[in-house]
């Protein structure tokens, strides 16, 4: 049976040339902790953590190398943006299209006497910026948001919101899970304090490395959420207050950030443009073949303008947990269903609390894989 991987918005796959030489190359021939040791294969492991640093730098268009850390992931790096900065009677605003990496902290931050107010987005998942400045306090210190919605893939106007914050003296946070390595992001030009990112989706990284990059005027209004061992200032039982040791205790995943060094160089290689314009070839080709099937409603946009390569659909008159298996069991096509742990999004796309049948093709799914799904729906919606 062929197999199709269309689940690209949860975690890339397969992952870019060399990530897995590269793990490998680490495990088998260096294996050096960074910090820990003075011998060469722990200066070796020093240097591509650094080089990896820079690639992020270049990537995100930001100068300080040292301001960039490394987490497990993205939502590891949002709690620690998130709890380490809010304090009580702070208020935070939102879109309704946020995933609940950024909810759940916050709704558990309400015990704290921190507040949020959602900003509505319409039932295609677009924000209206002008609608934020309703909503700002004199003690609304933060935004956060998504980049792009991991359900149906609208892109937020985040330039926009950048200068509202910046009108309005209020950090902004980026989420960019769905976007980092997909479209550009630029660090200066949004006016933002922080950004947070993944490397196993768009990046075409290995899972358990993530992170964030921070502004320097940010640092030192951020509380580190996990203190320990870093390899310095060791004589001290005080966690050390400069970058990037202030947010990175203990031991790296170095082997990961290794396999993330060889997809952030492919990505280099090929470019962010040439990546996008390929998935949206992708995707115009898979709305155009879907459109006019009876009993489908696609959710968001309905053209490649303003969107990424996440497509959700509600099967109306079937169950779209069926419908998904039925994809993979007879067609070997894989897809996410449900409400993809984010469910504010699906109530502003009506789709609560059925959720949708998500395709979310990369950069490395053909052309011949899309007209293979789009045949396979028609067959499973006969079959049902």
């Amino acid at each position: 049976m062929k197999k199709v991987y269309l689940d690209n918005s949860a975690t890339s796959f397969p992952k870019a040339p060399n990530v897995s030489k590269s793990i490998c190359n680490y495990i088998e021939s260096i294996g050096g902790n960074v910090g820990r040791g003075t011998y060469q294969s722990s200066y070796t492991a020093g240097h591509v953590v650094y080089e990896t640093r820079e690639l992020l730098c270049q990537l995100f268009n930001f100068n300080k190398p040292l301001n960039v850390v490394f987490t497990m992931n993205i939502t590891v790096s949002l709690n620690i943006l998130l709890k380490g900065f809010l304090k009580q009677n702070d208020h935070v605003i939102v879109s309704s299209m946020e995933h609940n990496a950024i909810m759940r902290p916050l709704t558990s931050l309400l015990k704290e006497g921190i507040t949020f107010d959602k900003v509505q987005c319409d039932v295609h998942g677009r924000l209206n910026p002008f609608d934020i400045e309703k909503y700002i306090k004199p003690n609304t210190k933060l935004i956060v948001m998504t980049h792009a919605s991991n359900v149906c893939g609208t892109i937020l106007p985040i330039e926009e919101v950048g200068k509202i914050c910046k009108r309005h003296g209020i950090h902004f946070i980026l989420d960019s899970a769905q976007s980092a390595g997909v479209l550009p992001i630029d660090f200066n030009k949004l006016n933002l304090s922080a950004l947070a990112f993944t490397g196993h989706k768009g990046l075409l990284g290995p899972q358990g490395v993530g992170g964030f990059i921070i502004k320097d005027d940010f640092v030192n209004k951020v509380t580190p959420l996990i203190e320990g061992g870093t390899g310095s200032l060791s004589e001290s039982e005080v966690q050390p207050d400069y970058m990037p040791d202030k947010f990175e205790s203990g031991t790296l995943n170095i082997p990961n950030i290794f396999g993330l060094n060889a997809s952030l160089k492919f990505i280099k290689s090929i470019g962010i443009d040439a990546i996008h314009e390929k998935e949206m070839e992708l995707t115009k080709h898979f709305i155009e073949g879907i459109k006019n099937i009876d009993g489908i409603r696609l959710c968001g946009l309905d053209s490649i303008e303003g969107r990424t390569a996440a497509i959700s659909l509600d099967f109306t008159n079937h169950d779209n947990s069926e419908v998904a298996f039925m994809l993979d069991k007879e067609f070997g096509i894989m897809t996410r269903v449900g409400l993809h742990c984010a469910p504010s999004a699906h109530k502003t796309l009506k789709t609560f609390p059925k959720g949708t049948v998500r395709f979310s093709p990369g950069y490395f799914t053909s052309m011949e894989d899309i007209n293979y799904t789009i045949d396979s729906i028609y067959k499973v919606i006969k079959m049902l």
